[in-house]
């Protein structure tokens, strides 16, 4: 099979497009035929041995965690799936080396969830660790319920965009923070846009003079927590996905798990019409290096993704 691989850490020049044979697939897993792979920071961190103390690491390293595709064969334990169902991953194993950048991908059954029919390959293929990272956060961190004000840092990337529906759809109020021409973009999701920048603890002061009831944190750099501890009378509705630092100050650090009927949740969203995966630009998986310098650079507009075909 074809596969985006690395066989040592290093940047964009490690990156190879590459035959590798094709996975085994365990009693309960699924092999499924990849059509889209999202691509995230973690993925270029890992590229870079950023994250070579908390994972054990194999060589040749396939990258990728997220995908959408089809199956096409089931393990003997395996009764949730069949061939020919089109389904959606956020495929972390416990060792890092058989990612989703492929054509073909062994995904264990808890790491899915069936495809939202509402969205395209590329949309569904973006989906699965933002929106279950912006779920976690939500749902699970803060507690966010029905009438509370959240303000989330950084709104209009690919998690952020998804954590500002998700909480719409709980019924909160949103204030985003973004450049300016994002604003009409996160309006249009449902939030209040503000600013980044200078005097940013001033605007959102003057549309929540009273503070906020929780804080998401998807920029980091320290300044975006320092303004959200001022705006929360409780340091547990803080959390961040980027800055460690917030658990010193009572919050939590989101670090985004497999969860199946998670997935399943946001796919229903999606099909309800309440989610919605903007894409920024598409990929082919030839072309990952490209697709990986242009997400580091941390100015896209919801989500980067390869097609796989």
């Amino acid at each position: 099979m074809k596969a985006i691989a690395i066989r040592t850490y290093g940047g964009p020049d490690v990156v190879e497009y590459t035959e590798l044979p094709d996975p085994k697939v365990g009693p309960d897993s699924v092999l499924v035929r990849v059509k889209a792979a999202g691509v995230n920071p973690v993925d270029w961190q890992i590229r870079e041995g950023r994250l070579d103390g908390l994972m054990d690491v194999h060589f040749p390293l396939i990258m990728g965690w997220d995908l959408a595709g089809v199956v096409q064969g089931v393990g003997g334990a395996v009764t949730e799936f069949r061939p020919g169902d089109e389904v959606i991953g956020y495929v972390r194993k416990d060792a890092v080396e058989h990612g989703t950048y492929a054509e073909l991908v062994s995904a264990p059954v808890r790491t899915l969830a069936r495809k939202p029919a509402a969205l395209d390959w590329a949309q569904a293929g973006g989906l699965p660790l933002a929106g279950l990272t912006a779920r976690q956060s939500l749902v699970g961190a803060l507690a966010l319920k029905p009438g509370e004000l959240l303000l989330v840092h950084g709104a209009a990337g690919g998690v952020g965009c998804l954590a500002v529906q998700l909480a719409v759809a709980i019924g909160a109020r949103v204030i985003g923070t973004a450049g300016p021409r994002n604003h009409d973009f996160l309006r249009s999701l449902g939030a209040e846009p503000v600013a980044h920048g200078e005097g940013l603890a001033e605007r959102l002061r003057a549309l929540a003079p009273d503070g906020v009831d929780a804080a998401l944190d998807l920029v980091g750099g320290g300044e975006p927590l320092e303004i959200s501890a001022q705006l929360v009378a409780d340091p547990s509705r803080l959390a961040s996905v980027v800055d460690y630092g917030v658990v010193a100050l009572g919050g939590h650090y989101v670090f985004v798990r497999p969860d199946a009927e998670g997935l399943a949740e946001l796919a229903a969203l999606a099909d309800a019409g309440k989610l919605r995966v903007p894409v920024a630009s598409t990929f082919p998986l030839a072309q990952a290096a490209s697709a990986q310098a242009l997400n580091a650079e941390g100015r896209t507009r919801g989500k980067i993704v390869l097609l796989v075909d």
